[in-house]
């Protein structure tokens, strides 16, 4: 069996009482001077917070610029603030973008490599500061990965990824995911969904990811539709919150496919949500891949409840079915064309895709350039 590594947070802690953990774990630290990244949608729910740590003659300072997928610009901006404010700790408070955003500052606050140099896996060599991070989606996994990506000056993603980046602390609060958005919710959902399938269905899976990233598909698959219904659900939340987490935790060890590799066009051509682009496209990047996944997309199907086969492939051509249905059930368009996207974009988005050789080298089945344009044109 090869060796594989799985690098995670010091110390992680998930439930009812994270918010007030991290409070008291803070507090104990003594760090005094705290750059907090977050939205403008989360401040009510961090006064309390916040007022705590002014009592305690902590000083922070908020920055909630991070709306979107973020570029090394609007990095190098809240890098500079953090600077100003000279930071002896970071915390990033909120989805995906902004503990990307904050687990990069951390790392680039003292360290004299530029952004060129630490682009790609690996290139990191150190972080000095300080990382804590509190998701406030469930999707990214960003809060136990050893992963950033930014869009660079041309339009193209890039990736920083490296030990470095995994967080000292993370702490997930499911209230915190409580006023978010069905469409978000369904979104960041299946895009934690596919973080798991596509590390275990992967040309590198390995047995110790395979446990994980399984049980995190049955938790989203179960429990995502009644979180997208019912927003109020605590239990829906809590269980897509720990299969998000789980997603995240396959991210460094294993990593994505074709899926991903083939949504980042979409975000940096149309600006389409990441999580949205990866829930359109799971189905069929699947029905590319099966007849190199056969046997691992009949295990998914079973977990997440598709109807068994009379053989293996039929059973993982059910759970694509599967899929299909709770992407409709979360309400997820199921055409790129429902996007906006104009089919005479298929070539510039294959051929950028095909530049994500770093995921692409995991897909169980090779794609190539007509392979790519084929996936697209099958989803318009």
């Amino acid at each position: 069996m090869k060796t594989i590594t799985l690098l995670h947070p010091g110390k992680l802690v998930f439930g009812d009482e994270a918010l007030e953990v991290f409070k008291n774990d803070f507090i104990a630290s003594g760090y005094k001077r705290l750059f907090i990244l977050t939205i403008p949608f989360l401040i009510d729910h961090l006064s309390e917070l916040l007022e705590t740590f002014k009592g305690k003659s902590i000083e922070y300072e908020l920055d909630m610029s991070i709306l979107n997928e973020p570029s090394f610009q609007e990095f190098n901006v809240v890098l500079e603030k953090a600077k100003s404010f000279e930071a002896d700790s970071i915390v990033g408070i909120g989805g995906g973008s902004v503990l990307d955003v904050s687990k990069l500052v951390a790392a680039q606050l003292k360290n004299t490599q530029t952004i060129d140099e630490i682009i790609g896996i690996g290139n990191l060599r150190e972080r000095q500061t300080y990382l804590a991070c509190i998701p406030s989606t469930s999707g990214t996994g960003s809060e136990v990965s050893p992963n950033a990506i930014f869009i660079d000056e041309n339009g193209g993603k890039k990736g920083v990824i490296s030990p470095f980046l995994v967080p000292d602390a993370s702490y997930i609060y499911p209230k915190l995911t409580l006023s978010v958005p069905a469409s978000v919710t369904a979104a960041t959902g299946i895009d934690a969904l596919t973080h798991c399938l596509e590390a275990y269905a992967n040309k590198f899976s390995h047995p110790v990811v395979d446990v994980i990233a399984i049980e995190g598909i049955k938790l989203i698959a179960e429990n995502l539709v009644e979180a997208c219904e019912n927003g109020n659900d605590l239990e829906a939340r809590t269980n897509v919150a720990l299969g998000s987490l789980y997603g995240g935790m396959c991210l460094g060890p294993v990593n994505t496919g074709a899926v991903h590799a083939l949504s980042y066009p979409l975000g940096t051509e149309f600006h389409i949500p990441h999580g949205l682009s990866n829930a359109l496209l799971l189905p069929y990047v699947m029905e590319f891949n099966l007849p190199k996944a056969i046997i691992k997309y009949a295990n998914i199907a079973k977990v997440i409840g598709a109807e068994i086969g009379h053989t293996d492939e039929e059973t993982a051509k059910n759970g694509i079915l599967k899929i299909r249905e709770l992407n409709a059930a979360c309400k997820i368009p199921s055409k790129l064309s429902d996007l906006g996207i104009p089919i005479t974009a298929i070539d510039k988005m294959a051929n950028n895709a095909l530049e994500i050789q770093r995921l692409l080298k995991n897909n169980p089945k090779k794609v190539e350039l007509e392979d790519a344009k084929t996936i697209y044109k099958a989803a318009f």
